[in-house]
């Protein structure tokens, strides 16, 4: 898409961000049926406060975000850190000492226009210049989970029923210099 700037966040976006992180938090429940779950996305919603205010009081040393942006308005976002104690257990500690790939989100309005297949590239670069080789990811979203099957194939991991019947949760190992591009 262009017209698209991708960059690190400042201390200037974070009002935005954190009315972004609801935005589509709420609209992902929604999409997946399950948007009755208040207090699930309000604990999402948080979490993603959290890692944002790690990444900016560290200076990308805790958590690392990039955003996409498009007019000034904030488009979507990307960011990785240590993998999640879910991840550690699920994988049985596998990929503890992974980075997770997380916070991919873009605005409804803008899906399936190319934001987020251009901030893993974005996110991929900083991965190479970092001299990271490997992350992992992961979703219990059916909707992200179709996504990232085709980008990534079947799941290293696969957690059936985690989140309820017919709700799995699925853990990929990616590499990172086969992404590139």
């Amino acid at each position: 898409m262009s017209n698209v700037e991708v960059r690190r966040p400042s201390p200037d976006d974070v009002k935005e961000l954190h009315a972004f992180f609801r935005t589509v938090i709420t609209d992902t429940f929604q999409k997946e049926g399950i948007g009755e779950l208040v207090e699930d996305i309000e604990e999402e919603v948080e979490t993603k406060v959290k890692y944002l205010a790690s990444d900016l009081e560290s200076g990308g040393e805790k958590r690392y975000f990039l955003i996409a942006a498009k007019k000034g308005k904030i488009i979507g976002t990307i960011e990785y850190g240590p993998a999640s104690n879910l991840i550690a257990k699920c994988t049985d500690y596998v990929l503890k000492d992974l980075n997770e790939v997380g916070t991919v989100f873009v605005h409804p309005d803008y899906q399936g226009m190319g934001i987020g297949n251009l901030l893993l590239q974005s996110i991929y670069n900083v991965f190479h210049e970092q001299g990271i080789g490997e992350v992992c990811l992961d979703s219990g979203y059916k909707r992200a989970q179709t996504i990232w099957k085709k980008k990534f194939g079947e799941p290293d991991f696969l957690i059936e029923n985690l989140w309820g019947e017919g709700f799995h949760h699925m853990i990929w190992r990616v590499t990172v210099n086969k992404l590139l591009k």
